[in-house]
């Protein structure tokens, strides 16, 4: 993929269009109270995971309307971690398997690793929740309940990060916790940032559900592309389409979003172009932010080498 967006420069100036609907603060607190009030008790018990220095919980918890959602809870086996990280995680992948996935835990942290509804189709990393929500017909996650924003799947989705975070507080409540993810789960992180409460920072990768008009018209790529392939079989719902995606774009989110934060953009990243990434960084309400490009990466982003700024990044803040 040739570099196909915006010159850096004037995507360092770019400002997403993307509309804030007059009721967007009232739409997620109601939402919000309404699944902290259908909330249950959280179980973590310890499981085998096969590893001497790292200890995992499996646990669940209440999300959206109080349906269970899984996570792995990894930790330093022989020490106290000094913070926790929730990290949410990118289209069709689950939280894996209990062994995979310590490098958090093994940095000394807190490591919670958050299944997301009704995916986990991973080959690799299989999840554990279901979605009990049906929809009308999809083309995809992305798809499932858009003809509203009340019957919308990452109303659901963003709902459960949020009470990732409420979780993450509940199991060690003098820790400060951190949140991050890759693609999908850096549009969750972002949500997660924005309407949770008391995040102390956030580590956002190459972010998916982000200024929603301009990705579908710029990128042939999944999973934006499902939204088109949505549209042109229903080419009567473009406008309530683009009201209900409103809700859930991160560029509207990163706007009710202040703590520090450190992301990621890859330049001829086609899935999720690097304008859009742009547009929620730009947006991002706090100061204390830095974005790192990758000028020849894709999708992958920064790989290996960013999640190293990321480790020194946090560890400047625990």
């Amino acid at each position: 993929m040739p570099h196909f967006d915006l010159p850096l420069e004037q995507l360092r100036e770019y400002r997403s269009g993307v509309l804030l609907p007059d009721d967007f603060d009232d739409f997620w607190a109601s939402t919000l109270q309404g699944s902290r009030d259908a909330r249950g008790e959280t179980y973590a018990p310890e499981v085998d995971n096969g590893l001497e220095l790292i200890t995992t919980s499996d646990v669940t918890f209440s999300g959206f309307a109080g349906d269970p959602i899984r996570a792995w809870y990894h930790r330093p086996a022989h020490a106290e971690p000094t913070a926790i990280v929730v990290e949410f995680l990118g289209y069709s992948g689950g939280r894996g398997l209990a062994h995979q996935q310590a490098e958090w835990a093994a940095a000394g942290y807190g490591h919670l690793r958050v299944d997301t509804r009704g995916q986990g189709m991973h080959r690799v990393l299989p999840g554990a929740t279901a979605d009990p929500h049906g929809s009308e017909p999809a083309t995809g996650s992305i798809t499932r309940g858009i003809a509203s924003p009340e019957t919308y799947y990452y109303r659901r989705v963003f709902t459960d990060a949020v009470r990732a975070v409420d979780v993450a507080h509940e199991l060690a409540p003098e820790l400060p916790v951190f949140v991050t993810g890759v693609s999908q789960g850096g549009g969750i992180g972002i949500a997660a940032t924005a309407l949770g409460d008391d995040v102390a920072g956030a580590l956002i990768d190459v972010p998916f559900l982000c200024d929603f008009p301009r990705a579908t018209s710029i990128t042939d790529a999944d999973p934006y592309a499902e939204i088109v392939r949505y549209l042109a079989a229903f080419r009567d719902r473009v406008d309530d389409t683009f009201r209900t995606l409103s809700y859930v774009d991160g560029v509207n989110l990163a706007s009710r979003a202040s703590v520090p934060a450190l992301f990621s953009v890859a330049l001829m990243d086609a899935v999720c172009p690097p304008s859009t990434v742009f547009g929620a960084f730009n947006a991002w309400a706090g100061e204390d932010k830095e974005i790192v490009h990758y000028a020849y990466s894709g999708h992958e982003g920064g790989g290996p080498e960013h999640r190293r700024r990321q480790l020194d990044w946090l560890a400047d803040r625990v």
